[in-house]
């Protein structure tokens, strides 16, 4: 090997760190919001949920969602997707085991059409439904978030007093089995860093993104946008619809939060894996040029520290000690916020390269013609570039 290139990559790692330490709008700080200040909101919200197959999730969700500490009225319009788990009536039971059956409208989809994607559809369905009901907001949530008590009451006053026209949560994801807690914290460090908070939230920047578990938005925005067949055919979908609103002059919002939490069960890394394959190659605009790069940078951004400092010598090493500090100095907050141990902070590098497997794989299923699959069901494909 050249002499100088071990000591030329840890240069460059660490470079790439201090940028995103210093340079990438604290994306890896993860902050929690303040509570909106003022007098409460009294918002009318409609809640929207897409569901397939959700049994296991439903019955919470609805529940947290009928049991909000809100102000104003909360309906939901609940689309039962070809469901063969008996999701809709589990949604059914649960509405009415707290008094409250009435809020609730179950919607059977109709079938998919083309050039849509099965959630947007089924989102599409329950958003036409919801013209029927007045509502200064929409709520678009999964099937599987339990919502805090507070959660809408918070969401719709941080939108009237900031004037957002879309304001979105990123929710706690469940972090229990081996396999969460290796993979679903990087899973949301590289969320931040790809779409950092601070950037989103300013008029100024042309980033968007959005967590479509929790997306509060109001009609009008998705009017001005022509609605949500805008997006229909967007994997991706929650920054698609971030992107569509921002450029059309809304004002949006990212944040996280420890009021609502995902409770999808993912028991293995095979599952992790196939969330993330889904998606990766539509991140990258479907370029195999792109691929490759990410896949270098990656290397390069994690892999190449912890190999520069326990093989390499002389600067080389200490470069590479110092960009592997750095890197678990910027993941710690999120190792921190799901109650993790520090060593875990150290481990990113070893994550990273699960990530990356993952993002090959989403390239080839893609060549295979097997992209975009979804609960037994191919999505249609379509890149969409959300910090547009």
């Amino acid at each position: 090997m050249i002499s100088w290139l071990p000591a030329v990559l840890g240069l460059a790692s660490l470079v790439a760190w201090l940028y995103l330490l210093l340079l990438r709008g604290r994306f890896w700080a993860l902050a929690l919001a303040p509570a909106p200040a003022g007098a409460p909101s009294t918002a009318r919200i409609t809640v929207v949920i897409p569901a397939r197959d959700e049994a296991a999730g439903i019955g919470p969700a609805v529940t947290s969602l009928l049991s909000q500490n809100h102000a104003g009225p909360v309906r939901i319009v609940l689309v039962d997707d070809h469901s063969t788990d008996g999701t809709a009536e589990i949604a059914r039971r649960a509405a009415e085991a707290i008094g409250a059956p009435d809020r609730l409208t179950i919607l059977q989809a109709r079938d998919l059409p083309p050039g849509w994607t099965g959630k947007l559809w089924a989102v599409s369905e329950g958003l036409a439904h919801a013209k029927s009901i007045p509502s200064d907001f929409l709520l678009l949530t999964d099937a599987d978030i339990v919502h805090g008590p507070a959660n809408l009451a918070t969401l719709s006053g941080r939108a009237e007093i900031e004037q957002r026209d879309l304001v979105s949560l990123m929710v706690k994801l469940r972090c229990r089995s081996p396999a969460e807690r290796a993979f679903i914290p990087a899973f949301i460090f590289f969320f931040f860093m790809l779409y950092p908070p601070r950037w989103i939230a300013d008029p100024a920047s042309r980033m968007a993104g959005a967590a479509g578990g929790c997306m509060l938005v109001r009609p009008a925005a998705l009017d001005r946008i022509g609605g949500i067949a805008a997006i229909r055919g967007a994997l991706i979908d929650d920054c698609a619809l971030a992107a569509a609103v921002k450029k059309s002059g809304g004002r949006i919002r990212l944040d996280v939060t420890e009021d609502a939490h995902s409770i999808r069960d993912y028991a293995g890394w095979r599952e992790i894996w196939a969330m993330v394959a889904r998606t990766a190659f539509t991140q990258l605009h479907y370029s195999t040029l792109m691929l490759a790069g990410t896949v270098l940078g990656l290397a390069v951004t994690y892999l190449a520290p912890p190999l520069l400092a326990i093989f390499a010598t002389g600067p080389a090493r200490w470069l590479g000690l110092a960009a592997w500090l750095a890197m678990a100095t910027a993941f710690w907050p999120t190792v921190r916020f799901y109650r993790l141990h520090l060593g875990w902070a150290l481990a990113l590098p070893a994550i990273a390269a699960f990530y990356a497997a993952a993002t090959i794989g989403s390239a080839v299923n893609y060549w295979r013609g097997k992209g975009g699959q979804w609960k037994g069901r191919a999505q249609a494909i379509r890149s969409t570039n959300p910090s547009s």
